[in-house]
């Protein structure tokens, strides 16, 4: 099982690299193409807009090939992506790459959580999901390193198409991986189905596991986006959708993208040394979302998840004061509060939201729909990914720079409340048993 999760979570990696790796090639890129800024802007956001459209179709084809399958090509798309970013000889050429890199992000957001979820024991499925997000942040930060090493060289076609090495392990380990033991029972491959979930979970009762799964592919609707709409489902789904907002429109996006302009209020302003500091930032992105597998599975996610909003909500309020106050020079204390609500802020995102997104979106459907409805989430994630991206710079000329961070803070106040008021808890369930629980299903036992 920790196999089969590592070696799909490697889509992760690649994910956060990808997103991650941009950010220090664009200067190269812009000069070699000779790009001005407009140009530039389709180079960095065609990922983007490729992972709305992966995420679009990754439901289907989860679906229909099944989850290791859609994952497998992924991995193809990341090769292909990455060896033509790196070869790319005029902007069209790069964009139409990293398009393809995009919808292979797309489909990995959705295709990696769904099939660690379905493979993974009920009692350790969090963590193994959680797994997902860790890589998501290594991603991040060895791309950060990657444009350190490779930025005096200005070799930008370097930072691009290293992706594909990872993308390639993934692809050669996948290839011998187990299929969704659900997605086997609902195309009817039953004693398929039997023998994988004896090696992967041999701990569990198998006869009641099985016949969980049996039962709840027998009483769930079709599968189809039109059924997501169905009374039974309407909530959950509204539920996946809204949290895979939140985890964007809380700003983690945008407090990433302004760490250097933070630490230099903070009085560091050598160029190295902000560099360093990302470095330093990514690293404690990293470190944090073991905290949220060490415990998500322990007290469960609603109280991980009230958590870490409350932490980002004093991370974000902090950022804010520091950009209101004059700077630096009027005390160190309020460039030193700057630093702190940095911190504070991405430990929070990364133990609690960050990962949980992820968690909850693979749990909470049942399985004839589960790949339909969790497209309809991971493209709201995308959608307000691009949204936040287009409009924070917006926001600081209309707003200002603390109100901004503010703003970001009340969202985050009103997310709590909705996370108290409506996410349910999930840990130490079955998916099977949490199709009951929530209504999604019909109750095999009610008419008993």
């Amino acid at each position: 099982m920790l196999r089969v999760a590592a070696l799909s979570g490697l889509g992760g990696l690649l994910f956060g690299y990808d997103t991650g790796v941009i950010s220090g090639a664009s200067g190269f890129i812009a000069d070699e193409f000779d790009l001005g800024d407009s140009a530039l802007e389709v180079v960095v956001a065609a990922v983007l807009a490729g992972a709305i459209i992966g995420a679009l179709l990754a439901g289907q084809l989860t679906g229909r090939f099944g989850r290791r399958t859609t994952i497998l090509f992924a991995s193809a798309l990341f090769i292909v992506g990455a060896v033509g970013s790196a070869l790319a000889q005029s902007a069209e050429m790069l964009i139409g790459a990293r398009v393809l890199v995009g919808i292979a992000i797309g489909i990995t957001s959705l295709a990696v959580p769904l099939y660690i979820g379905e493979t993974a024991p009920a009692r350790h499925r969090g963590a193994m999901i959680t797994l997902f997000q860790l890589a998501i942040t290594v991603g991040i930060l060895v791309a950060t390193l990657v444009d350190e090493a490779f930025s005096a060289s200005e070799g930008w076609r370097w930072m691009l198409g290293l992706a594909v090495v990872p993308a390639i392990v993934q692809f050669g380990g996948m290839v011998t991986a187990p299929a969704s033991p659900r997605w086997l029972v609902e195309r009817g491959r039953v004693d398929e189905a039997r023998a994988i979930l004896g090696r992967l979970q041999p701990d569990e009762d198998l006869d009641g596991l099985m016949g969980e799964i049996q039962k709840d592919i027998a009483t769930s609707t079709a599968g189809n986006l039109r059924d997501l709409l169905a009374p039974a489902l309407r909530g959950v789904l509204i539920i996946g959708v809204t949290m895979a907002v939140v985890q964007q429109v809380t700003g983690i996006n945008t407090v990433i993208y302004y760490d250097v302009n933070i630490f230099e209020r903070a009085g560091i302003g050598d160029a190295s040394d902000a560099i360093w500091a990302a470095v330093f930032i990514g690293l404690v992105n990293v470190l944090s979302t073991f905290i949220a597998i060490r415990f998500i599975d322990r007290i469960g996610r609603r109280p991980l998840l009230m958590l870490g909003l409350c932490g980002m909500i004093i991370g974000l309020f902090l950022i804010g004061l520091a950009f209101a106050w004059p700077g630096p020079e009027s005390g160190g204390l309020i460039s030193e509060l700057a630093v702190l609500g940095m911190v504070v802020y991405i430990v929070s995102f990364a133990a609690s939201l960050g990962p949980i997104v992820w968690v909850l979106i693979a749990e909470l459907y049942p399985t004839r729909v589960r790949g339909p409805a969790m497209s309809v989430a991971t493209m709201a994630n995308w959608t307000a990914n691009l949204i936040v991206a287009l409009t924070f710079l917006t926001l600081l000329d209309e707003l200002g720079e603390a109100e901004t961070f503010w703003l970001y803070g009340l969202i985050a106040i009103a997310s709590l409340l909705y996370v108290w008021r409506k996410v349910p808890e999930t840990k130490g369930k079955t998916l099977e048993q949490l199709s009951i629980e929530l209504g999604t299903v019909e109750d095999p036992k009610r008419d008993l």
